[in-house]
């Protein structure tokens, strides 16, 4: 018997949002571990607003905000105004962000006022840290051997607002640079002052940023991220600052930290830089035409065999990165807001990572 084409909504439910969502989803485990990490930073959000008792209209709750703008990256929505549009109608994102059904969702300017808060706190950053932290508690990570690499990424800001920092452009040239030498220091963005023209390899010049990562060779979890100015020597001075970071951590220096790195920090002041610090630098050497500044006695060792088989694991990253996430080209512009979404995403990576890796142990591998 052929059903009726009918429609009939009771004006009542007596159903919750969980009851929607299936128990094996891979957001399930995610949210868990955003939830632990989100309550260790109570402390922070409370000093972000004004007391209660002084009155005026509640924030976003950061702590939804926060899950908003994970579930953006985990399911490449390009923009704010779609993000809100799909958890009006999405019942797994009313869940993960922490909206019940009958809940309004915000305009998007308010939601992004409300962003401007979390990067005046350094609040992302501190996600990150929280979800880090998670994984050591978790044993994932090693804490001994990192790998460091560093990413372009492409700044929301064309040519043709590269123009000279005095004004001296003809007005309605339309951008025309042909025959024309531009530079960055006689030039700037008129629309992104932080974006820099640069190019690396065969790569065309773009208007770019540099994201840096330093990842943990156990797993290739990331454990330092960053996002600086693009230029020439950015990639060793942000290696040198996580490396730093990480041999802080260990307050032990019996305990060898080692960091791998392709041929492009293969340079004496950075081999120098990580022997001072007490770190042995697994650079892979480059000897086109010169001599490497790696060491022969490092060079020859096992360890540096495996942290050069190891540190491919850090691109894993940074595809992630920038297929799943939205760094191949930011929507954003600015350096802090570039860093923002940046360690953001790579928080957002983390997290799924961890959670393959919480899957495994419960499989027994």
């Amino acid at each position: 018997m052929r059903g009726a084409d009918t429609f009939n909504e009771t004006p009542f439910t007596v159903h919750h949002l969980d009851d929607f969502v299936p128990r094996n989803h891979p957001l399930r485990a995610i949210r868990q571990m955003v939830n632990e990490a989100l309550v260790k930073m109570d402390g922070l959000f409370a000093g972000m607003y004004e007391a209660d008792i002084k009155g005026g209209h509640p924030s976003v709750a950061p702590e939804k905000l926060l899950r908003a703008m994970l579930l953006q990256v985990f399911y490449s929505i390009r923009s704010e105004r779609q993000l809100m549009e799909q958890v009006q109608y999405n019942l797994l994102f009313r869940w993960f962000v922490g909206l019940a059904m009958e809940d309004t969702v915000w305009v998007p300017t308010v939601f992004t006022k409300n962003r401007a808060r979390l990067l005046a706190h350094d609040t992302v950053i501190e996600l990150f840290n929280q979800v880090v932290q998670s994984a050591d508690e978790h044993g994932w990570l090693s804490g001994e051997h990192f790998s460091v690499d560093g990413t372009l990424i492409q700044a929301w800001a064309g040519h043709k607002s590269f123009v000279r920092k005095d004004g001296s452009d003809k007005p309605g040239s339309g951008g025309s640079f042909k025959g024309q030498s531009r530079s960055n220091e006689t030039h700037e963005s008129s629309t992104d002052a932080d974006a820099r023209l640069y190019r690396k390899g065969k790569t065309a010049s773009e208007l770019r940023f540099m994201g840096h990562t330093l990842s943990d060779n156990r797993h290739g979890l990331i454990a330092s991220a960053m996002v600086t100015r693009a230029d020439g020597y950015a990639e060793r001075e942000a290696a040198k600052a996580m490396i730093n970071d990480a041999r802080q951590a260990e307050p032990d220096e019996e305990i060898e930290i080692t960091v791998g790195a392709d041929k492009g920090y293969d340079a004496k002041e950075f081999i120098d830089a990580c022997l001072e610090m007490k770190v042995t630098p697994h650079v892979a050497q480059n000897t086109s035409g010169r001599s490497s500044a790696v060491p022969e006695a490092i060079a020859q060792t096992a360890g540096y065999a495996v942290s050069q088989q190891k540190r491919k694991l850090i691109e894993q990253g940074f595809g992630w990165a920038k297929t799943v996430g939205s760094i191949r080209q930011v929507m954003v512009r600015g350096l802090e807001r570039v860093d923002q979404l940046f360690v953001l995403t790579m928080a957002a990576y983390n997290l799924t990572r961890m959670r393959t890796l919480g899957q495994m142990r419960l499989l027994g591998r």
